[in-house]
């Protein structure tokens, strides 16, 4: 097997770990559980799950929902309209429902995984949420991400904290933490030499990025950076999925406090 062949089906491991974790999470919950707000706009408990269970079915093989979505304050893109309807298209299900739906759909997709391994990232898949443009490394990838991240907005709305140190949340810190670049070069801005550094203590990670001559930021861990802005692994992944503003955290900040918090107010990278 090659290096990419095994590095795709770890990402497979990945997603059955965490799809694994998340359907454990809400085996023990309540049905007024399924109703309980989350930090996503408009989506109860049930809601994130409905959409994980129409994004697994869709990659399934399911036909796409036709059903039409009203306006909203946050539905902005395409894609989002496209998540609300497979939200909508299952708005009143049970729990119990949508985790049956849910695991039936990864177990059909894992069986056509293990009859045709992925070995080429860069190849198309046989399908993508809405006909978006994604590689197979991208959908291998994103799936784990997506589960990982509702799995923690379920635990932060029903005040169950956990899954914080396992391979699903080491592989979604990752991929946020890569975005970290873009978010100073572009975002931050600061001037060329300066850089920011990031530490989860929890989690074990710290990177620097710095700002080059070209005014593009890169990791370099060799380099003094002029803010530290410390956070939970919560806080970072609250901030960095969009999920809750900067003055619901509460970093430890090292140096330059006006940089710090141009970072913090910058962090969000997923869609």
């Amino acid at each position: 097997m090659s290096d990419d062949a095994q590095r795709l089906w770890r990402l497979v491991e990945v997603w059955l770990l965490a799809v694994d974790d998340l359907t454990t999470l809400v085996a023990d919950l309540d049905p007024s559980d399924g109703l309980v707000a989350t930090d996503l706009p408009g989506w109860n408990v049930a809601d994130n799950l409905a959409h994980l269970a129409h994004l697994e079915a869709v990659l399934a093989g399911a036909p796409e929902h036709d059903v039409e979505v009203p306006e909203a304050p946050h539905l902005q893109r395409p894609m989002q309209y496209y998540t609300e309807a497979g939200v909508l298209a299952r708005r009143g299900r049970l729990l119990p429902e949508l985790v049956e739906e849910l695991r039936e759909a990864v177990t059909t997709r894992y069986a056509a995984l293990r009859a045709d391994p992925p070995t080429d990232a860069s190849a198309p898949p046989p399908r993508t949420p809405g006909g978006v443009g994604w590689d197979t490394g991208t959908v291998l990838r994103n799936r784990p991400f997506d589960v990982w991240l509702h799995e923690q907005d379920i635990r932060r709305a029903l005040g169950r904290p956990g899954g914080l140190d396992g391979a699903p949340a080491r592989h979604t810190l990752s991929v946020l933490v890569a975005g970290l670049p873009m978010v100073v070069g572009k975002r931050v801005a600061p001037e060329v030499g300066r850089g920011v550094r990031l530490e989860l203590p929890q989690a074990g990670l710290g990177v620097t990025a710095v700002v080059g001559d070209d005014g593009r930021a890169r990791f370099d861990e060799d380099a003094v950076p002029a803010t530290t802005v410390r956070l939970t692994t919560e806080d970072y992944v609250v901030l960095a999925a969009g999920r809750r503003p900067p003055e619901a955290t509460a970093p430890e900040v090292e140096g330059d406090r006006e940089l710090a918090a141009r970072l913090l107010a910058s962090l969000a990278v997923t869609p």
